[in-house]
């Protein structure tokens, strides 16, 4: 199949799920057009099978804003004529989906019927999605797209509940790629921030709000001061420069590493022991999903879709949102008892076999290969 695939180029969840769909779809023949504003972050080499197409936006003094979703669509149009893809598969809901569906009416214009599948990811749905300025083109675009699915139960619910919804929503969760997500430590990189006889807690997100990173640094010294520890916290975002004075001010600043944006985050997790998740909202919680593939356990907050993944008791613990005394105390009893933590590592290595990349991916061949059929017969042009 020919494949369009419309996503944010970031490090986010969303960005990071299509880049890497995009990827093992290329290796089994398929041929992959990625159109966005920037190469995304994943793609960072050369892959055979896939082409970027950059979305470029005029610069014009009457703009105050450049009009991207307008550049965006102009694109999709041009690729869909051009490359004569079979599918557009267009990740978050805001603004893809609906360029999707004006990019879909002026090929059918020009004589090309183009069916479209929308994958919902989050937030487009449970913050950004249900704003008065943005919920009636969300769900448009959600009822008029050719197919649409979820990553989590708990999104597919939370869409239904938000919106009138009159279109079916097919749950794909989420995969990790298990090849590139188990490799074992190194030695020297694990020496350059703990002992040997510490133990390292590990964070990666985009450090927003939504995140609550700072429930980390409130619970850390309580864990701190039982069992010898270091933390690392992977990523860039708005609340890092806080959370840095934060470190400053209370002296964690020798046991707290920031380490920004890191592309080599399987190696990070590696040498970690386990990995912290507090998040207000999470519809899936990838990061915690690549955590448990290198045999963390995780101790996450029972945010939306987590519990879906993380499994409280078996691959880890959740507690309530915001509840950083438990937080806290659950890593301690993970890292004081050395048969616990090693059944809730293979436990959470094991759990990967819901999630992988292989099995998502015929899930979505199968879904593509049923939404082109359904579309053969258009019902208007």
């Amino acid at each position: 199949m020919k494949i369009g695939i419309v996503c944010y180029p970031t490090y986010g969840g969303s960005g990071v799920v299509a880049t890497e769909l995009g990827i093992a779809l290329a290796n089994k023949g398929h041929k992959i057009h990625f159109i966005s504003y920037k190469k995304p972050a994943r793609l960072n080499k050369y892959y055979q099978g896939i082409v970027f197409h950059e979305v470029t936006s005029m610069e014009y003094p009457l703009f105050e804003h450049s009009p991207y979703e307008t550049a965006l669509a102009s694109k999709l149009v041009d690729v869909i004529l051009n490359e004569d893809l079979d599918i557009l598969h267009v990740h978050y809901a805001i603004p893809h989906a609906s360029v999707a569906f004006m990019a879909k009416q002026i090929a059918a214009s020009k004589g090309k019927i183009i069916p479209v599948v929308t994958t919902l990811h989050g937030t487009d749905i449970t913050l950004v999605g249900t704003d008065p300025s943005y919920a009636p083109v969300v769900e448009f675009s959600i009822n008029h797209s050719d197919g649409v699915t979820a990553v989590s139960s708990f999104l597919k619910q939370a869409t239904e509940e938000r919106f009138n919804v009159t279109t079916d929503i097919n749950v794909i969760y989420n995969f990790v790629d298990t090849e590139k997500f188990n490799e074992h430590g190194n030695l020297s990189l694990r020496r350059s921030f703990a002992e040997d006889h510490q133990k390292i807690l590990v964070h990666v997100s985009n450090f927003r709000k939504v995140k609550r990173v700072q429930d980390i640094l409130n619970a850390f010294p309580k864990i701190n001061s039982t069992i010898d520890c270091k933390l690392i916290m992977v990523g860039d975002g708005p609340e890092r420069k806080s959370l840095e004075e934060t470190c400053r001010k209370e002296g964690l600043c020798t046991d707290v590493h920031f380490l920004g944006k890191q592309d080599a985050v399987n190696q990070l997790l590696a040498i970690s022991d386990v990995f912290l998740l507090p998040s207000a909202n999470e519809s899936f919680g990838l990061a915690a999903l690549e955590a448990m593939a290198c045999g963390l356990p995780v101790v996450s907050s029972n945010a939306g879709g987590l519990p879906e993944v993380n499994i409280h008791g078996k691959t880890g613990f959740v507690h309530t949102i915001g509840d950083t005394h438990m937080l806290a105390s659950h890593c301690i009893s993970l890292l004081q008892d050395r048969a616990l933590y090693d059944e809730m590592s293979k436990n959470a290595k094991a759990q990967l076999s819901n999630f992988s990349i292989q099995e998502i991916l015929t899930k979505y061949e199968n879904f593509y290969v049923s939404t082109i059929e359904k579309t053969k017969q258009p019902s208007f042009l």
